[in-house]
C-alpha cells in the first residue's frame, strides 16, 4: 500500500517517499519516465493538484525533471562536495530523560571541529525517525547518530537501510540492534544491572521487584544483569516480581505497576526501576499512598538523571560522553576510515543516595 491515510503524514509527503524509494532501489532508473500525475491518480487514489506537489519537490530536490509534452524523468545523482560536514542527531525526547545530556556531548564535541548539527525528536516514534530521516537525506547530512526508537528492530532497521542507500554512515548510541553491522556506542547494562542488584541484595533485600520495557534492548540487557545477579548469590528468581511490558515508556502504565508491586500480598522489600523516570512515577505513587521510601520500601533507578526532588540511589550512565564518542566516531566515518564496525562500551558507576535501607 502506497498511501495510508490513518497515518498522521500528509499524503503528499507518503506518495513524495515512496517515488523516492522507487529511485533509491532502481525501480525507477536515471532516464526512465516515471508515471503520469493521472496514472498516478488511479494507482494511489489521490488528486492530481496532491500528485503534482509531491512530485514537484522531487524536482526541487533534484531527484526528477520535468520534460515539456514529454512528462517526468530521473534525474542522474549528482555529487556534491563540501568541507563544511552537517551531522543529523535523531534523539528520542529532547525535553526529559537522557537526551539532553546526550545531544550537549555530540554539541560539544562537533564545535570543536566546527561542525553543525541537526537535531531531530523521534518521540520515540517510529513513524517521527522515519521522517526525519528524509528530511536529513534532503539536507545531505554528512552523517547520522541515531537512538533507535521505542519499536521494533525490523523498523528500525528500515531506518538504518535508508541511509545506507544514500551512503550515508550511521552510529547506533546507546540502544543496539542485534546482527547490525553499524558502529555504536553504549554503556554495560548487564554488569551495570547486575552491581545494582548485587548492592540491593548485599543490604538483605531479596524480594526485589523489577519493572521495564522489553522492547528495548538496553532494559532488556538490565534484566538480564538483574537475573545473573540472582543466580550468583544462589537465590531464586520469583517471576512475580518481574512486571514488564513491551511498549514505549508510559506514566500511566508504571502507575498501575507501582500500585500492584506497592500491595502487601507481593511482599517486596525493594523496587529496582528500569530507568529513572520509572523510578519518579514510583515515588509519586509512594507518596499519594502514604509509603515512606526507604523506610517502608527501597528503590532504585538507573541514568542518574539528577532529579532536584528526590535522593535516589541509581546507577551513573556516562551520557555525555556517549555523546562525545559518538560524534568522533561519525566523523572518522564521513572521513573515509573504512575499518571493521566499532564497538564502544562504556563504564557505568553506583551512586549511592538515600533511596535504599538495609535490612
Amino acid at each position: 500500500m502506497i498511501i495510508d491515510r490513518n497515518s498522521p503524514i500528509p499524503n503528499y509527503f507518503q506518495l513524495q517517499n515512496w517515488l523516492r524509494e522507487q529511485i533509491e532501489q532502481g525501480v525507477f532508473k536515471p532516464g526512465d519516465r516515471i508515471p503520469t500525475e493521472e496514472e498516478l491518480s488511479q494507482i494511489t487514489g489521490l488528486a492530481r493538484a496532491t500528485i503534482r506537489q509531491a512530485i514537484q519537490n522531487l524536482v526541487n530536490m533534484g531527484l526528477l525533471i520535468r520534460k515539456r509534452r514529454l512528462g517526468t524523468f530521473v534525474l542522474e545523482k549528482v555529487t556534491v562536495t563540501s568541507s563544511h560536514t552537517i551531522i543529523g542527531l535523531l534523539l528520542p525526547d529532547i525535553r526529559r530523560g537522557y537526551a539532553p545530556v546526550l545531544a550537549r556531548g555530540v554539541q560539544d564535541e562537533a564545535a570543536k571541529s566546527k561542525h553543525s548539527l541537526i537535531l531531530c525528536d523521534t518521540d520515540d516514534l517510529f513513524v517521527r525517525a522515519d521522517f526525519h530521516a528524509d528530511r536529513m537525506i534532503e539536507n545531505s547530512v554528512g552523517g547520522v547518530i541515531f537512538v533507535p526508537t521505542a519499536a521494533s528492530d525490523d523498523q528500525n532497521q528500515k531506518i538504518l537501510d535508508k541511509f545506507k542507500r544514500n551512503n550515508i554512515p550511521v552510529v547506533l548510541v546507546d540502544r543496539t540492534l542485534p546482527a547490525s553491522d553499524l558502529d555504536y556506542v553504549t554503556a554495560d547494562n548487564i554488569k551495570g544491572a547486575y552491581e545494582m542488584t548485587d548492592y540491593l541484595i548485599k543490604r538483605g533485600h531479596h524480594r526485589i521487584a523489577i519493572t521495564l520495557s522489553t522492547l528495548i534492548r538496553t532494559e532488556r540487557d538490565r534484566l538480564e544483569g538483574y537475573k545473573k545477579a540472582f543466580q550468583d548469590n544462589g537465590l531464586p528468581i520469583d517471576e512475580n516480581l518481574i512486571l514488564t511490558h513491551s511498549g514505549p515508556f508510559s506514566e500511566g502504565r508504571y502507575i498501575q505497576i507501582a500500585e500492584k508491586i506497592f500491595k502487601p500480598d507481593l511482599n517486596v522489600s525493594a523496587v529496582f526501576a528500569g530507568h529513572d523516570r520509572i523510578a519518579l512515577v514510583f515515588y509519586a505513587v509512594a507518596k499519594k499512598l502514604g509509603i515512606s521510601i526507604p523506610d517502608d520500601i527501597s528503590i532504585v533507578g538507573y541514568d542518574d538523571l539528577h532529579f532536584t526532588t528526590i535522593s535516589l540511589t541509581t546507577m551513573h550512565q556516562p551520557i555525555y560522553e556517549m555523546g562525545q564518542e559518538s560524534l568522533e566516531l561519525i566523523m572518522s566515518r564521513i572521513n573515509g576510515d573504512l575499518s571493521e564496525p566499532q564497538r564502544i562500551v562504556l563504564e557505568s558507576y553506583l551512586v549511592e543516595r538515600s533511596s535504599v535501607r538495609s535490612i
